[in-house]
């Protein structure tokens, strides 16, 4: 299946309130309970022969739950899509998709769980206590700077996979993006020179991943300007950040990041001047993430740029996290991991950019986010990555 083998079919409002009635999701039994028998050994007397075994070695679980391939999605709400801080209840409907689709591409079990808190302390005292219950977590949407501190908290608390796919989900994706972007347009991927507009959930984890691959040429942009360590307003993530990236020392704004400039990549509400991305090295990689309204239009992109991607399904090359989290998930569960590493993300990045095969164009540098190839070949090549640690 090619990046754009389907068509967008229109919706409307009544199609969307009438599917998400009473929920997207629902718990069906494996055993079915249509006799004695099966209820008796679904439930009680038959039951109790389980939990005695697991009481006496509580690995047992692992078994004999579903408990170690449940996969929870944890928000507070605080930065839901494009809509910001809408809350837990509101954020419900979002998780739910989650949930709905680590089932249908990871073939892993999800529920949502919304927290009506924001302090960091709670939700992981939260998480904590309920871990009996769960596999891993799927940190979501939850607001910067907080969610650094609570993805790092929560990896040293709990013995399971965690991961905040705003950040990781989305720069996943860029990098498998960009190693193709950088086939199309004949350049070594390391070599680079890579803007990137936004020091918030996903533009940090992108600059991580990218220097995890080799590219030595990073320029980070807030909204005061680059990135640099002779800034003196630095929170400490962008701080760190700063010292890790900006090789070249560039002061200043858009402008003078851009100049001569490979690749654009925008996780960021702003825009791009026009007469910024002209100076752009040639065949330029332009990718603008922001949704609804990208950084810079695919059209005006399109003036200097060879290879352009941004986050929406009704331009070529969606950066889609879909294409990520089910499958990491699913390699990290397969193979008995209790972090997802750095280079379990570079290779999840790898397998997808591979996929597109000899469907490589301009127009197509990532999959098609329904390909059923996906998450079987990142679960794959995420499990491996864990095995040779």
């Amino acid at each position: 299946m090619t990046a754009h083998a389907h068509a967008r079919q229109p919706i409307s409002t009544g199609d969307i309130f009438g599917s998400h009635e009473g929920g997207k999701l629902s718990v069906e039994p494996r055993l079915p309970l249509d006799s004695i028998r099966n209820l008796s050994i679904a439930y009680t007397p038959g039951v109790a022969e389980v939990s005695r075994a697991i009481a006496a070695d509580p690995g047992l679980a692992d078994t004999y739950t579903w408990a170690s391939r449940l996969v929870i999605v944890v928000s507070d709400g605080t930065a839901v899509l494009g809509l910001g801080n809408i809350g837990p209840s509101a954020s419900l409907p979002v998780m739910e998709g989650k949930s709905a689709l680590f089932k249908a591409f990871g073939k892993l079990n999800s529920i949502p769980l919304v927290l009506n808190t924001t302090n960091v302390d709670e939700i992981i005292e939260t998480l904590v206590r309920l871990r009996p219950s769960y596999g891993a977590v799927n940190l979501e949407d939850i607001a910067a700077p907080r969610c650094f501190e609570l993805e790092q908290r929560l990896i040293e608390a709990l013995d399971c996979p965690v991961m905040h796919d705003d950040q990781h989900g989305t720069a996943i994706v860029v990098l498998a993006a960009l190693r193709n972007a950088a086939r199309v347009v004949d350049r070594p991927l390391e070599g680079l020179r890579v803007v990137i507009s936004g020091a918030g959930a996903a533009g940090v984890a992108c600059a991580n991943i990218l220097l995890e691959a080799g590219i030595r040429d990073v320029v980070v942009l807030d909204s005061r300007g680059i990135l640099s360590q002779r800034r003196t307003d630095l929170t400490g993530v962008k701080s760190d950040l700063a010292a890790r990236t900006n090789p070249r020392g560039v002061d200043g704004g858009a402008a003078e990041a851009l100049n001569e400039a490979d690749v654009f990549i925008g996780v960021s509400s702003g825009t791009v001047d026009e007469a910024v991305l002209a100076t752009m090295a040639p065949d330029a990689v332009i990718f603008a993430l922001s949704n609804p309204d990208p950084e810079v239009h695919p059209e005006v992109a399109a003036r200097y740029a060879a290879v352009i991607a941004t986050g929406r399904s009704d331009f070529p090359n969606q950066i889609n996290n879909v294409l990520a989290f089910p499958g990491v998930f699913r390699g990290a569960l397969d193979s008995g991991a209790r972090r997802i590493t750095p280079a379990m993300k570079v290779a999840a990045a790898a397998a997808i950019a591979d996929l597109v095969g000899a469907d490589l164009s301009a127009r197509c540098i990532v999959p098609n986010p329904l390909d059923p190839r996906v998450a079987p070949a990142v679960a794959a090549a995420v499990a491996a990555a864990a095995r040779d640690r």
